[in-house]
């Protein structure tokens, strides 16, 4: 039974890209012969055009992360796996990937600007400055679930913290390789990948103590490598992006397909047996009721506003040409369905009073994996290893993703120019995620928790609302160009009303508490640019 759920969303996901991303491609009009924004405002530093497996590896590796496997499992143990896999599967087709797509094609046809700046254009300038602002928060959250979520792993399994630092040396000499040295991108690969998994290896034969450098800074190692991190992403930010972010992004791309992979013949051929229920209850104290909160769990497997700002904001500005969109924005979710599905299978094949339920969501990730592959004969200490460091590495990579996107919106938002600008609005987006991780945090019940687990509610409302809104932005762009939009307004009405929904209901639970708080600002600011919106709708019929 587990391998007829894999391979019935290996199929429907195979058939929507034929069909259905067929479709999308005709409806925006894809045609190489207009030149994309990566070649006629050519930078060196952001607007960079890239062959389309390395763009892919770049965008599949930001959008990935943790949350399609952490949103999944959480969701999975709450509430049963079978509303969790139906939703992972139809969301991702007719929403999620949806919406990715169309953001990449509305941002290309508008010179690489964000969904923001497509906003003031055909809506108002109230609406551009609302969006840019829940779009830096988004990201802000983004950063602080992402880096405390790294840095627990780094503290738990040293030698996956060797690895992740080796692994980003390994990327900056690779991209050196083949943007200086001109050493071809096949031939480059054939030495570096191989490389790459060899440093999973070599983590494990030289893990890096937890009181080696987290002693000397704070005293509490997981709050040290919370700063290192922020760190690292402040200099991933600033730097060009052939340097760092597109070949790691390659590099860690195929730490990724290797994790599907390995997901998906062990799940063939290891006998793995459905033991967890497909449906334990509609409400489960203290997650919450099933509609809408598993909508905003399973975030990024299914659907996610991240997803829309990677790919108007970093994604379009490398894409060589338009018909590579389609593999992009919308092959790439699918690609990310699967990666849901196989964390899915994690905990689909756990007896329900197994111990390891209790555990953080990583860890479930990383034992599921190390299952998996000990199926085709790897020993499971160096494949759980293996699958924490895929998923370090998926963070690493949206961590840096998110900090450059946050400088972008930054710097749109109060109109920084100069050479200046990108450390000034670096700086000021890593400032609260750094607050975040190093304060203690509670629960609706007082309870102290990690940041990651404080933020992750109002982060899956935030982050999903977000997509909702770049679905308006989107229908009111084809509505005023004169093209069809019947295809985005499922998505628009779907995503903000469950996510609208989620955010009343934390602001009831959690009150004034930080959470509460920041829930209460998202929704204002989330209802008057949907009130902007049908504003905008209601000129446009009467004119």
């Amino acid at each position: 039974m587990l391998v007829a759920i894999l391979l019935i969303a290996v199929l429907a996901f195979a058939l929507a890209y034929a069909v259905y991303g067929r479709f999308l491609a005709h409806r925006y009009e894809l045609d190489d012969t207009r030149p994309t924004p990566s070649h006629t405002d050519y930078d060196g530093i952001d607007r960079v055009p890239a062959h389309k497996a390395v763009l892919l590896g770049h965008h599949f590796s930001s959008i990935a992360g943790a949350a399609p496997i952490v949103g999944p499992i959480i969701a999975s143990l709450a509430f049963g796996w079978l509303p969790v896999v139906l939703w992972i599967i139809l969301g991702t087709i007719f929403i999620g990937a949806v919406i990715d797509f169309s953001a990449l094609v509305a941002s290309i046809r508008h010179n690489a600007r964000s969904i923001a700046e497509i906003a003031r254009q055909h809506m108002s300038p109230v609406a551009y400055r609302l969006l840019l602002a829940f779009i830096w928060l988004t990201l802000v959250y983004v950063l602080t679930v992402f880096a405390d979520l790294t840095a627990t792993t780094f503290t738990d399994d040293g030698g996956v913290a060797t690895s992740s630092l080796m692994f980003i040396a390994l990327a900056v000499v690779f991209g050196l390789a083949v943007n200086k040295m001109k050493i071809p991108l096949l031939w480059a690969s054939l030495v570096f990948v191989p490389l790459v998994f060899l440093v999973v290896w070599a983590g494990q034969k030289m893990p890096l103590s937890a009181n080696l450098i987290p002693e000397i800074i704070t005293g509490e190692p997981k709050k040290t490598w919370a700063l290192i991190l922020i760190l690292y992403c402040f200099l991933a930010s600033t730097t060009p992006v052939w340097i760092l972010l597109q070949p790691r992004d390659y590099l860690s791309s195929y730490l990724l397909y290797a994790s599907v992979l390995s997901g998906f013949v062990g799940i063939l051929i290891g006998g793995f047996t459905i033991q967890y229920p497909a449906f334990t209850a509609w409400s489960v104290p203290p997650t919450g009721t099933l509609f809408p909160i598993l909508f905003i769990t399973v975030a990024c497997g299914a659907c996610s506003g991240f997803h829309s700002i990677v790919a108007s904001g970093t994604s379009s500005k490398q894409l060589n040409k338009e018909s590579d969109g389609k593999a992009i924005g919308y092959g790439g979710m699918l690609l990310e369905g699967l990666v849901a599905v196989i964390a899915l299978a994690t905990v689909i094949m756990l007896p329900k009073d197994d111990q390891l339920t209790l555990k953080a969501p990583l860890v479930i990730y990383g034992r599921g994996i190390a299952n998996f592959l000990s199926a085709i004969g790897i020993p499971e200490n160096l494949g759980f290893s293996f699958g924490l460091l895929a998923l370090s590495a998926f963070i690493l990579t949206t961590l840096d993703t998110a900090t450059r996107l946050g400088r972008y919106i930054f710097e749109e938002l109060f109109n920084l120019k100069g050479k200046s600008s990108r450390y000034v609005s670096t700086f000021a987006t890593l400032t609260l995620p750094a607050i975040f991780v190093l304060i203690n945090l509670k629960d609706a019940r007082g309870n102290l928790i990690p940041a990651w687990k404080a933020i992750w509610p109002v982060f899956g409302a935030c982050n999903q609302l977000l997509a909702g809104l770049v679905a308006l932005v989107i229908a009111v762009w084809l509505k005023k160009t004169g093209r069809r939009f019947g295809f985005i307004l499922g998505p628009v009405l779907f995503m903000n009303t469950v996510t609208v929904w989620a955010l009343v209901l934390l602001l009831r639970n959690y009150r004034f508490s930080a959470v509460g708080i920041i829930a209460a600002v998202l929704l204002l600011l989330a209802l008057v640019l949907i009130v902007e919106a049908f504003r905008t709708f209601k000129k446009i019929i009467i004119a």
